[in-house]
């Protein structure tokens, strides 16, 4: 498969597991690539037909003129379900991915099943904060934030505990185009999807880490309080926790979607 056309534009897209299996869709942060699952994929694909693809302006998605929206990140995504004959899904984003899951639980819940919503948030400003990272990649590319990025997402500990998956994970920023990082960075800069969270009424798991400088376990403990019946873990990581913790991250979820079976 690995590329599609979604309404005349490229994605890369990967498919595991079984095909009469429940979907399960994952969605990526800024600045990362599908591969960022690569240690849940193993399990995962033993009871879901997990789909997992890159975002719009990431990997070797279509690279597009910025800015992005909410909205079109989550078109995409729907787009592909209706491409591969998906009409329900669970849905696991980190991020950026969470907040796209937040919208699509909102905007189209008859979509979704079970919603994990992974160090995120609903709204993450200032806006300046995000127009000085756009005008910084505009510039001088990804370079200029690499370090930054890469300190907020992976504790120092872990930094020193695997140097691989650090490097690797160096390499993942550096190869996002500064093209999808501006315009996933508007997008992320104009949301606030506070009040509107407030709607969803699908069983939603959120997943904080204790350590994560970027969506904070005040960001993820928030969203839980806005929606009814939410439940929360919370990881000693810091951002991507299901980088730094991969086991303890993918059976969190691997219970809660199967608490729905």
């Amino acid at each position: 498969m690995p590329m599609m056309k979604l309404n005349g534009e490229t994605f890369h897209v990967k498919v595991d597991g079984p095909k009469d299996a429940p979907a399960l869709v994952l969605s990526n942060s800024l600045s990362s690539n599908l591969s960022m699952w690569d240690k849940q994929i193993p399990e995962w694909s033993k009871a879901f037909r997990v789909v997992r693809f890159d975002t719009r302006g990431h990997g070797q998605s279509v690279i597009s003129a910025p800015p992005y929206s909410l909205a079109q990140l989550a078109g995409d995504a729907l787009a592909l379900m209706d491409a591969l004959g998906i009409a329900r899904a669970h849905w696991c984003g980190l991020s950026m991915g969470g907040m796209v899951g937040q919208w699509l639980a909102t905007h189209r819940p008859e979509r979704l099943n079970r919603v994990v919503l992974a160090n995120t948030a609903s709204r993450m400003g200032p806006p300046d904060l995000w127009n000085t990272r756009i005008r910084t990649v505009s510039a001088d590319g990804m370079e200029a934030i690499v370090d930054a990025t890469l300190d907020r997402w992976l504790s120092k500990d872990f930094q020193a505990r695997d140097p691989k998956a650090t490097v690797a994970v160096r390499k993942m920023i550096l190869g996002t185009s500064p093209q999808g990082y501006c315009g996933s960075g508007a997008a992320i800069r104009d949301m606030d999807q506070r009040e509107a969270i407030r709607g969803i009424t699908l069983p939603v798991l959120v997943i904080t880490g204790s350590m994560d400088p970027a969506t904070p376990p005040a960001a993820g403990e928030f969203i839980k309080a806005q929606i009814k019946g939410a439940k929360l873990v919370e990881l000693k990581a810091a951002h991507v926790s299901n980088i730094e913790q991969p086991e303890a991250f993918g059976k969190a979820v691997l219970e809660f979607l199967s608490a729905g079976k």
